[in-house]
């Protein structure tokens, strides 16, 4: 994978060059990346710029071979780790090594796509993946390894925050100190979840959220997409490239998330004024919690970020507003005055709770119902 095709960070893209090539490579860096904003194709793509020797300022002048080697992720000093769980082809123990083949066809295909994305490639939605103990041994073993080329080795983490925490431990003295020639990036949507003790030992490079103007012309130019429909669709995925390619195939599942909300919020609404209400959210909490907990927590992320953008609407902060509902008969402009500074922390925690338990297996019926009661005051509460 090539710099020139990252969507935008130009910026990091200087950087990670520079440090190359002044011999200033640092031996674990974590890439802190919002979901859609290229971290892992950043990763690749220096990675290669690394092992390759493509010194020039672009990966076009190293060597051939080593080039195409990385080109096929198949460079044998190039190894990847990203979370897994068992699936009808692994059975128990399951590692990244056995999943490359699946992995490699998720990058071709998917260069920019969430672990939701891999999840499903892998069929294991309904489960929760993560990278676990037998997975550090196998990277202790392989980076204690000479390289096979004689150059550096690199070793690129994908999902970090997924490491459990006998892993994560394992891992701390070769981060502190990783053998000679040795390259540690570890690439995370969300830096809070990993463990202080591997932080502190990483260069960190926060990845901005992509802009619209980047969005925009990658659309056009490596989708053929015509400009108007690129200015809309860029307008509508905050900085995320991956759900900008779905909007595009129309293959998101924003129209579900968003009758899921709109439903939700109604019989929230209406709920303080009449009990028999409380049916609808019960019926409704049924049929959330029979999806697997990755929709449920994608859909919680989602009701967040439909909140703010109906508070950024409320405070006519409307330049910041790019969300456009479908659903008929709603109005954004009449709902966004229910959202304001009083309630929306409490809103915020909520969600963020119930995203919590959901990841550590809580019965999901009862985390949305009592979510949803809460929701029956948040909505009703006056602002200061």
């Amino acid at each position: 994978m090539l710099f020139k095709d990252i969507i935008g960070q130009e910026n990091i893209k200087k950087h990670l060059i520079q440090s190359v090539e002044n011999g200033r490579t640092p031996h674990a860096q974590l890439f802190v990346a919002p979901q859609g904003s290229g971290g892992l194709s950043m990763a690749i793509a220096y990675a290669q710029y690394i092992l390759c020797n493509n010194f020039e300022g672009e990966n076009n002048t190293g060597n051939h071979l080593c080039n195409s080697k990385c080109e096929n992720l198949a460079h044998p000093d190039l190894h990847f780790v990203f979370p897994v769980a068992g699936n009808d082809k692994v059975k128990k123990n399951p590692v990244s090594d056995l999943f490359l083949d699946e992995w490699r066809e998720f990058i071709k295909v998917s260069p920019y796509g969430s672990l939701y994305n891999w999840y499903q490639r892998l069929g294991i939605e309904n489960k929760q993946g993560q990278i676990g103990v037998d997975e550090a041994e196998k990277i202790v073993k392989k980076l204690i390894l000479k390289s096979y080329e004689g150059g550096a080795k690199v070793m690129i983490i994908w999902m970090a925050e997924k490491m459990n925490i006998s892993a994560s431990n394992k891992l701390l003295k070769l981060i502190e100190e990783p053998p000679k020639n040795t390259v540690l990036i570890l690439i995370t949507e969300n830096e809070e979840q990993i463990i202080n003790t591997i932080l502190s030992r990483c260069q960190l490079l926060q990845f901005k959220r992509l802009s619209e103007h980047d969005i925009e012309n990658a659309l056009i130019k490596f989708e053929n997409t015509e400009d108007r429909l690129a200015a809309k669709i860029a307008h509508r995925v905050d900085g995320n490239y991956n759900k900008a390619l779905h909007l595009l195939q129309e293959d998101a599942n924003d129209l579900v998330f968003e009758k899921w909300f709109i439903f939700w919020v109604r019989a929230a609404f209406k709920a303080k004024g009449d009990a028999s209400v409380i049916q609808d959210l019960i019926g409704w909490s049924d049929e959330i919690a029979k999806t697997g907990r990755e929709t449920q927590k994608r859909f919680l992320q989602y009701c967040m970020q439909f909140f703010r953008q109906a508070l950024m609407l409320n405070y006519k902060a409307n330049d910041l507003v790019f969300l456009e509902p479908q659903t008929e008969n709603f109005d954004l402009n009449k709902f966004a005055p229910f959202v304001h500074g009083t309630n929306i922390e409490n809103i915020t925690i909520a969600l963020n709770d119930a995203i919590y338990h959901i990841e550590r297996n809580g019965n999901a019926k009862i985390i949305l119902l009592d979510l949803s009661i809460n929701l029956t005051r948040f909505l009703h509460h006056k602002e200061a």
